[in-house]
């Protein structure tokens, strides 16, 4: 199976756009060993929680391809475990790759992980015209990080439903939390807002409470790299704090997300693994000569926060919209997503 969007193609092996030459440089990078994609995923060359688990995906049928056997397989899967340990996305595709190697060999996972691709991109065309019916004509919308075709197959999740409700005609305005400190919303979402043709405007993140204030926001809208089984999520830096503003001046808030993303497992934010980032991302531009802080300043680095589920209006998914108030007294396990 040969996909190919944004940041990912397979028509000639597997190829990623790199992440952190954007927006200033568009380069492929070939990955033929797993070496090459750990470090892809590591140093964020692919990221958001769903594409690091298709380019996961798609290395994994590419191997199977070159006549690999089992044991080499699964000391593959075991490795690509361990690059990043907060998406959940990733976990699930290795497991289902890991159970059909261990029960079928090859060939059934290599049907297995094919069948994963297909999946991923049929959830992410649905969840987007979900979302899309609750944006109006004329609707001011706030994001953060980079939920985009660059974070996902197709359109995306959170962007992907502003995409696909500009697609449907309506005049949105998007404000662009820039989202320290890797910078993707101002890196990435701008980018792909211009590719669109999508009216913006780029903020730091600490301007995003007073606009609400003005009552220039209707809605904000993020993604997730993993949803606990009572609603909290877990999403990049800076969600929680949004969350909080947004429950304080009425704003609604959506997490859009695939199935994929949930741990029906998890019973809350409080289990889900951190993931601690090296110090120079936050004492200057990674990617970049300009450092502001002192060379040994001290520095906490977590690339995600937990938005509880409390704090936000809805999980945007492809079975649907589910209001909170109905998770946090059932459960996600309870609605059968």
């Amino acid at each position: 199976m040969n996909i190919s969007f944004m940041a990912i193609r397979t028509e000639n092996g597997l190829e990623l756009l790199d992440q952190t030459k954007l927006p200033n440089q568009t380069e492929w990078i070939k990955i033929e060993s797993i070496d090459e994609i750990c470090e892809a995923i590591v140093m964020l060359r692919v990221r958001g929680a769903p594409l690091i688990a298709v380019a996961a995906t798609a290395f994994m049928i590419q191997s199977f391809e070159r006549d690999i056997n089992v044991d080499t397989a699964l000391e593959y899967v075991e490795r690509l475990s361990k690059t990043r340990p907060t998406a959940v996305n990733l976990f699930h595709c290795l497991k289902i790759i890991e159970t059909t190697l261990k029960t079928g060999g090859i060939n059934s996972a290599k049907i297995a992980a094919t069948a994963y691709l297909q999946k991923e991109i049929d959830i992410h065309q649905k969840l987007t015209k979900i979302g899309a019916h609750q944006l109006q004509n004329g609707s001011r919308v706030l994001t953060h990080c980079n939920t985009g075709s660059l974070a996902t197959v197709c359109d995306g999740t959170a962007l992907g439903v502003i995409k696909v409700a500009h697609q449907q005609g309506k005049k949105l305005k998007v404000y662009v939390d820039e989202t320290r400190p890797l910078l993707q919303g101002a890196r990435l979402t701008c980018y792909e807002l211009e590719k669109a043709g999508i009216e913006y405007e780029l903020i730091c993140d600490s301007m995003a409470a007073w606009l609400m204030k003005q009552k220039k926001v209707d809605s904000v809208w993020v993604g997730a790299d993993r949803i606990a089984n009572n609603g909290d999520a877990a999403n990049k830096i800076g969600s929680y704090g949004l969350a909080v503003q947004a429950k304080h001046h009425g704003v609604p808030y959506y997490v859009v997300a695939p199935s994929t993303t949930f741990d029906l497992e998890c019973e809350s934010g409080v289990n889900i693994e951190i993931e601690q980032r090296d110090s120079n991302e936050v004492r200057g531009y990674v990617g970049a000569s300009l450092v502001w802080a002192p060379k040994e300043a001290g520095v906490y680095n977590p690339a995600f926060d937990v938005i509880d589920a409390n704090l936000y209006t809805a999980i945007v998914c492809e079975q649907g919209l589910v209001e909170t108030n109905k998770l946090t007294s059932l459960g996600l396990k309870a609605l059968n997503i």
